[in-house]
């Protein structure tokens, strides 16, 4: 790759850098990669009309049962539709403690792995940082090399195929990075629509 075409791949990776930190810093956390806002944490008032929980429900929600069945409608694998079905059908025999209940088990259970999916997010996102200022320094390096008075091609080849490398690894971690980035609110979703279907079986 010549100078000025290196030049023009490096610039698209730096932008691609920036737009990345102009987003981090428009949201709550400096540190956070993605375009969408940071949501630190999914509350059971974000996503719950219906009966506030007390201590009795709150441990309810713990037991085996609730949070295993919790745990089975969380699953993405599960169609919605299905997660619908088993709740109409959990509901038929379930009081308005028992729902809530579950409703507590659910919005833990998506919490957790929100937050756990968030710190990973956190950590990837330095990752590119980290690779971004590599790239750069990589960037001043060659183009010290080619200005030598005597320049070492050989060293000049290997230092450009490092360049390479490390941008189409950058390139490659944004894609990802875009699609990671969705997953939140993928599992935002989830638990906004588990909690209709599961508020849909409160009895008056």
């Amino acid at each position: 790759m010549n100078a000025f075409l290196k030049s023009v791949a490096m610039a698209a990776v730096l932008a691609a850098a920036s737009v990345g930190a102009a987003h981090a810093a428009a949201g709550v956390d400096p540190d956070w990669p993605c375009i969408q806002r940071k949501q630190p944490n999914l509350s059971l008032g974000q996503i719950w009309t219906g009966p506030v929980p007390d201590e009795a429900v709150t441990a309810l929600a713990a037991s085996p049962p609730i949070k295993a069945f919790a745990e089975r409608l969380e699953q993405r694998r599960l169609p919605m539709a299905d997660a619908e079905a088993e709740i109409a059908e959990f509901g038929k025999t379930a009081d308005n403690e028992t729902l809530t209940a579950l409703m507590v088990a659910v919005t833990h259970g998506i919490d957790g792995r929100r937050q756990a999916l968030m710190g990973g997010i956190g950590r990837y996102g330095h990752k590119q940082v980290d690779l971004a200022a590599q790239i750069e320094a990589r960037r001043a390096k060659m183009a010290g090399m080619e200005a030598a008075a005597s320049p070492d091609f050989d060293a000049i080849d290997a230092e450009e195929k490092a360049l390479d490398w490390d941008s189409r690894i950058f390139t490659d971690r944004q894609q990802s990075l875009t699609y990671v980035c969705e997953m939140p609110v993928i599992l935002e979703q989830r638990a906004f629509a588990l909690g209709r279907a599961i508020a849909g079986q409160l009895k008056n």
